[in-house]
Formats: C-alpha cells, structure tokens, sequence
C-alpha cells in the first residue's frame, strides 16, 4: 500500500473570481457563506484543514500606491478571519479550521483567549496560523512606526509561544467537574494564575474561558529562513513550505526534521505541507495551454509583482521586466518568498522570473487529475510526506476552481490509495498525527 498524505487548502479570505467568465459568489463573499460552502466541499474531500490566510494592512508597495491592489482586488479587501473561522467550524464536523493572527496584534491573553473560545467552538477542531507580521505600514496601524528586525521578531514570538502555552495551562484539563451535589461548576484547585514576567510580556492569568478541547490549538507556521525553520521546528504541528522542486522540497523538509529532533521533539509530529496549485483540464494539452495563458498574460505579472511587493516590502515596479534584478536584494519582510522570486545568479530577467515562477507551486502540476495525482504520489514518495497544502491557481478563487480540485483531482487521489478517504480522529492535531 502507498503512504498516505495530507490535504490542507491555503485560502485568501478575499475576493472571489469576481470578473472571470466563471465567476462564484460575484465578489461578495462578505457574509461568508462562499467560503462555509467551500469549506464542506473540502470536508466531504477529506482534507485535513482549510487555512485563512490574512494581513492586517492595505498594501501600497507596488508603485507606492494602493491603486493596483484595490482596482484589482488583491490583498484587499480583506475581513477579520476569527469570525470566519467560527462560521465554517459550526458548517462542518470533522475538518480542521485554522485562522491566522498576528503576534503583533494580539496581546498573549487575548489571542490564547479567542483561540480557546475558536477550539471550542470547533470542539476540538481549531488551528492558529502563527505570524509575526512582516509588513511596516501593518505596524503602523498598531501604533508602531516599524517593525523590529526578523531576527528580533521570532525572539518575542518564542518568549509569547511560551506565555500562551502556560495560559493554555492555566486550567487542569478536568477543572470543569460540574458536580451537582456540591453545585461545583469548576474547582477552584485547578484553576492558577501563571504570574508569567518576561523580556518582553507580562501576564498574570489564568484564562476566564475553559480549557482547549485539544490542550491547545493546532500550531501552523510557515518558516523559510533559517531562523524561521527553527520556530517551525520548535513549535508547529504543521508547516507551510514553499520550497522550489523535488531536491528543495526534501532538503526543507529534512532540515526541519532535524531541527525538531534537536529541540526534543518527534519530527513525526510535525506534517510538513507544500504549497501546490494544481492545473487541471480533460486533457494534458488543454492543461498546459490554460497554464500557458495563464502565467504569460501581462495583468498576472503585474498581479504577481504587486503580491510580492506587498509581502516582501519591495517595490518591483520601479524594475525592467526585460532586465535582470539589480543585486541581491534584501528584505525585512518575508526573506523565504524573495529568494524563491530573485533566484539571485541565475541571470533571468525580472518578466521570466515571475513566469517561471508561475503559479507558486512548489512542484508543477499540470495535466488531467489522473495524471496530476500519480505524479503528486511520486512527489510524495521522493521527498518522504508529508501532504499539500492546495491554493487556487493564478490567485483566483471559484466555484470551478474547487470543483476541479475535490471532484476531480481528490477522487483520483483516493483511487491510487494517496489519500484518506474517511475521517479517524476528533481533533484536528490528532488528525495530522493519523498517519
């Protein structure tokens, strides 16, 4: 039998394919329900999580102006994805529900707050997506002018890491006794500040909500740099790759591996998840003509620009698309996304970078879903796991998009044995652990 793998789904809480012949929910998705019916489509797939992507900005890198990402709508508008996520967990009963929320946003007692109201709501079934923030003028709307440097942000994050882990603890797993003959809702015994006093937090505690149905939420963390690869480690239950290519793909997942090893951790705990954007069609042709159109047509290379402008803090308008990129360049951004643009060295220009880049995907998958889920298996099989964590090709979201992908590629998946095909565990960490 093959080894199984992991599904998860990378989504934008954003603008739908609003103005594409295949349009889904018409760019008003606002009320959620596009994304709680896209979320028990993925459930009936059996993926093990959809993932909420967010920000907290309007961007403006590209070209110093918001102009593009609003004409566009791209990054923006966005909503609050706590909500959202409370939404698709009580739409759905075995899937994981994982929301991102920034460190920088959120005090620790508040965040270990709403992620314990989120995993009991889900009962059992919530994730947190750990950022950091890696945009100034995010900052800015939290009273910050910049940033700290990178390497000073995963520091704080350790120290914030370690104060929502003891607010996680703050009450016995079974301080809730609800004993009727002494009309005790909760022992008291089992319930204590943690006084916690830090380099950078302070918190008294405990938590005034009851405990995580998992202990804790599920840890999601995408570390590219190395010292991001270390909190991944440390931390995370499952992390977000973006590694280039089978050789990368192994390499990252190897490294993170033995970084959790040295920290004292099974790196089998950790699933570590690709990003993939799978282009599908009826035939291997048609596939390839729609990729063709798709990465070659000039609004995605500026849509693309833009995008990684406004996560990397690089303005690439003021760039030739014909020429090479002037240096190595260097971000207090998202360092990981930058180097898998530039490909510094290689001598490409600025136009073939953003082409072969394409999609983002960590592999090319392209062709019909039979074709698509052998090779995602022969992928699988060469790097060792852990699974894919799907997003819609050319960063348009529809109807189409995620019919092609859970009634067309999954299904072929699930015939070659790649895939589950029924739910096992309650808890969303439980789920990653299945297998």
């Amino acid at each position: 039998m093959p080894k199984k793998f992991h599904l998860g789904w990378f989504t934008p809480w954003a603008l739908d394919e609003w103005n594409e012949p295949f349009s889904s929910a018409g760019g008003k998705p606002w009320d959620g329900k596009f994304y709680v019916e896209m979320a028990q489509a993925l459930e009936r797939a059996c993926f093990d999580y959809i993932m909420l992507v967010d920000t907290l900005m309007l961007p403006d890198a590209y070209g110093h102006s918001t102009e593009i990402y609003l004409k566009k709508g791209l990054m923006a508008p966005k909503h609050d994805v706590a909500p959202l996520a409370a939404m698709i967990a009580a739409n759905t009963r075995h899937m994981g529900v994982v929301a991102t929320l920034s460190t920088m946003a959120y005090p620790p007692f508040l965040l270990a707050r709403l992620c314990a109201t989120l995993d009991n709501i889900a009962e059992g079934r919530f994730g947190w997506n750990i950022v950091t923030s890696g945009e100034d003028i995010a900052a800015q709307n939290f009273g910050i002018d910049k940033l700290p440097p990178r390497e000073l942000r995963y520091e704080m994050a350790d120290e914030y890491m370690e104060v929502v882990k003891q607010l996680f603890g703050s009450w016995d797993p079974d301080a809730v006794v609800m004993d009727h003959a002494t009309d005790t809702y909760a022992d008291f015994t089992k319930v204590r500040p943690i006084h916690f006093e830090g380099k950078y937090f302070k918190c008294r505690g405990p938590l005034n909500t009851v405990p995580c149905p998992q202990g804790r939420p599920a840890y999601v963390q995408a570390g590219g740099s190395p010292r991001g690869r270390t909190f991944a480690a440390t931390h995370a239950d499952s992390v977000i790759a973006t590694s280039h290519g089978v050789e990368a793909m192994k390499a990252f997942r190897d490294d993170v591996r033995a970084k959790a090893a040295a920290a004292g951790r099974d790196p089998d705990d950790i699933k570590i998840m690709f990003l993939a954007a799978p282009v599908l069609a009826e035939t291997e042709k048609a596939a390839r003509e729609k990729y063709a159109q798709g990465v070659n047509a000039t609004s995605f290379i500026e849509y693309a620009l833009a995008l990684y402008g406004a996560v990397t803090d690089i303005d690439f308008s003021q760039y030739d698309l014909d020429q090479p990129l002037p240096g190595k360049l260097t971000t207090n951004g998202e360092q990981g996304m930058l180097d898998r643009i530039q490909q510094f060295g290689s001598g490409k220009t600025l136009r073939q970078l953003v082409v072969d880049g394409g999609t983002q995907s960590s592999v090319e998958l392209i062709g019909t879903p039979d074709q698509v889920a052998k090779r995602m298996g022969e992928v699988m099989e060469e790097v060792g796991g852990d699974g894919f964590l799907i997003k819609a090709p050319f960063a348009r979201l529809s109807r189409r998009n995620i019919a092609e992908i859970t009634d067309g590629l999954v299904p072929a998946l699930q015939r070659r044995g790649l895939v589950r095909t029924r739910y096992g565990p309650t808890g969303l960490r439980d789920t990653l652990k299945e297998f």
